[in-house]
């Protein structure tokens, strides 16, 4: 296998705003939460971290205060995956220029290609990267599937080093596990299949819910690392209601109630998302406060 660039759990942070622009201070206390309660990397201007409506300017500066704040003590994995091929390629130049340990690539949005743009695509991208590159193939929110031979044959590549991998299709998960072997990292990009992408050989998962629960996500993983395999699936059920109450809004919708009402800066999306409705929120206070008791 290419270069690991973690096993276990890599939290997809949400990234704090305030009326003005991004909230450090905030930001900094969520990363500081992650460290210490043991996640293995984080993952920056994802998804989760609202990165398609982050400036240029703002992308860089949250590039680089992640990796002054965290310093080296876990991987730093930053959203640099756009659907213009161009702009992907600046972001991850940028990324790497600014020392993140690796990059996440998400699949072209809109202008949905076919299987042969995806591999022109992600091997323009990885040729122009030194660091290692992790695809992202999440159908749901682009509208387009990348399929298990297509990531076959990207995994050839000598920077494309993992799939975060959310189709929500587990048979999907192990044609690629199947196809590709050893020659790259699967992760779970579904919080709610962790265990079973874990059961298939895979690496861990880039999570939406160790946001907030960040030790008890990674101890589910660190479980079936060392062969608890029970107690991972046992905690994996325990905490599968926040889990599916962190997706029933568009994400990052959930999540950024659940940080505020942690303390990690204000209820606040950029549009088009918008606060959770009330009743929503309610239920996952409290299937978050449940959890943590």
């Amino acid at each position: 296998m290419k270069e690991c660039l973690f096993r276990g759990v890599g939290t997809a942070l949400i990234t704090p705003f305030t009326e003005g622009g991004i909230d450090e201070a905030a930001f900094a206390r969520l990363i500081e939460f992650q460290i210490e309660n043991g996640v293995d990397a984080l993952i920056v201007a994802g998804t989760t971290g609202e990165g398609s409506v982050l400036t240029e300017a703002e992308y860089e500066s949250l590039i680089a205060f992640s990796l002054r704040q965290v310093a080296g003590r876990v991987p730093v994995i930053a959203g640099s995956g756009a659907n213009d091929t161009r702009k992907a390629i600046d972001r991850t130049k940028l990324a790497c220029d600014l020392g993140a340990d690796g990059v996440l690539l998400v699949t072209p949005y809109y202008n949905k290609t076919t299987q042969r743009g995806l591999m022109a695509h992600f091997e323009a991208i990885a040729d122009a990267s030194n660091r290692p590159c992790i695809l992202y193939n999440v159908p749901g929110r682009t509208g387009l599937n990348m399929l298990p031979e297509t990531v076959a044959q990207l995994a050839e590549h000598p920077r494309v080093a993992a799939i975060k991998e959310a189709s929500g299709n587990i048979s999907q998960v192990a044609r690629i596990r199947q196809l590709c072997g050893e020659k790259i990292a699967v992760y779970s990009g579904c919080d709610d299949q962790t265990v079973p992408v874990l059961s298939l050989g895979g690496m861990g998962v880039i999570s939406v819910a160790s946001n907030v629960v960040p030790r008890e996500m990674s101890e589910l993983c660190r479980a079936w690392f060392r062969g608890e395999t029970a107690l991972a699936a046992a905690e994996q059920l325990r905490l599968l209601e926040l889990m599916n109450l962190l997706m029933v809004e568009t994400n990052p919708i959930p999540a950024k109630a659940a940080c505020a009402a942690l303390g990690f800066g204000e209820n606040r999306l950029r549009l088009p998302l918008v606060p959770m409705e009330k009743q929503n929120e309610e239920k996952l206070l409290r299937a978050l406060k449940e959890v943590q008791e």
